[in-house]
């Protein structure tokens, strides 16, 4: 690939621009809005000038309604040799494509898994798909070209190609995505109208469950319009679940031995389903989950402490797998939980010691 065009500047668009700007690809910008496509170019992201004749792969980065209008204009007009859309349903737009009587051997719908709360051009990154999956829906009818055009698109991402059916895609996105924001939206919603003294207690629980609830709205009305049925489905599971864990708690406050016992089984029950699901989430690098011991470190809120923390422990030979902060209230201090293979967290611990650091057991 040696040239691309990026129609649509925002988070996704443009750093997909970026990461192919800096593995020399020439990159044309295109968007709606003129003067975020010279953001996006003022970045590195590319040149926001028209290509003066085909380019080999035009990258669509619009909202899900836009998508199927915005490939028809670019197919038209023969502005390149192959089409792409990164949008995060597949389904919708290539049926709207064939409804338009368009010949798709030059398209294929893909979706990078990866992105943040913020948006616009401003908040892209050249490795917001390092190791992420990106998931490409060929049908029998793509060319061989087109699909050989993707797989060098997403290797300049350094994303990991994902093949699966667009129907199939769109299901998995409602479990894994779609549904799980709307639920964290949802708890984040009982947070507006709190007492101030509840919502000063928020720790590191409520932070995760809640995070992905500072999204953009305007984005999520796009996607979710896109996906609605099969978001709908998973939801009223949802509401089954809720209705009988709603059930077994009321069963808790009752002067019955027999409906207690009825209510905690209903509880636990739901929170062992929820231990056989989350041990299913994907872990490092995307392989089996594996158990971590966890070494805890008290820290000051000061410039350089993680810094400090990190080379201490790379000085003691520990890798560390993952890591997790939380703040305490009111006070210039925080947890720093360091999660390492169970043979190291012995070694990490007395290193940690030995350097001064308080280690919390």
């Amino acid at each position: 690939m040696r040239t691309a065009l990026v129609i649509g500047t925002g988070l996704i668009g443009t750093s997909a621009a970026l990461a192919l700007a800096q593995r020399g690809v020439g990159v044309h910008l295109a968007d709606h809005d003129p003067e975020q496509a010279r953001t996006a170019a003022a970045l590195g992201a590319g040149t926001d000038e028209e290509p003066q004749g085909p380019v080999d792969l035009a990258i669509i980065a619009a909202p899900p309604a836009h998508v199927a209008g915005v490939l028809a204009d670019a197919m038209r007009r023969g502005a390149a040799r192959g089409y792409l859309d990164v949008a995060s349903v597949k389904g919708g737009p290539r049926r709207e494509l064939q409804a338009l009587g368009l010949d798709l051997s030059a398209y294929i719908g893909s979706h990078p898994m990866s992105g943040r709360e913020k948006s616009g051009p401003l908040a892209a990154t050249g490795d917001l798909f390092e190791g992420r999956p990106w998931v490409l829906t060929p049908t029998r009818d793509t060319d061989t070209e087109v699909l050989n055009l993707a797989l060098e698109l997403v290797s300049h991402c350094r994303a990991v190609p994902v093949v699966m059916d667009a129907d199939a895609h769109d299901r998995a996105v409602a479990l894994v995505s779609h549904m799980p924001h709307l639920v964290s939206s949802m708890v984040a919603a009982r947070l507006e109208n709190a007492e101030e003294a509840a919502v000063r207690l928020c720790g590191q629980g409520i932070r995760d469950v809640t995070r992905i609830a500072a999204s953009d709205p305007r984005m999520w009305i796009d996607i979710l319009s896109a996906n609605p049925g099969p978001v709908a489905d998973l939801l009223t599971d949802v509401a089954a679940d809720l209705a009988e864990t709603v059930q077994a708690l009321r069963a808790l406050q009752s002067s019955d031995d027999a409906e207690r016992r009825a209510g905690a089984d209903g509880v636990a029950n739901v929170l062992r389903r929820g231990n056989a699901g989350q041990v299913r989430v994907p872990g490092k690098h995307g392989a089996a989950p594996r158990a971590y011991e966890i070494v805890a470190v008290l820290i000051d809120d000061q410039p350089g402490q993680l810094a400090r923390i990190f080379a201490d422990a790379g000085q003691a030979g520990v890798n560390i797998e993952d890591v997790r902060i939380e703040h305490a209230t009111g006070q210039q201090a925080g947890l720093v939980q360091l999660m390492v293979e169970p043979k190291s967290a012995v070694v990490l611990s007395s290193a940690l010691r030995e350097k001064g650091w308080a280690i919390r057991q």
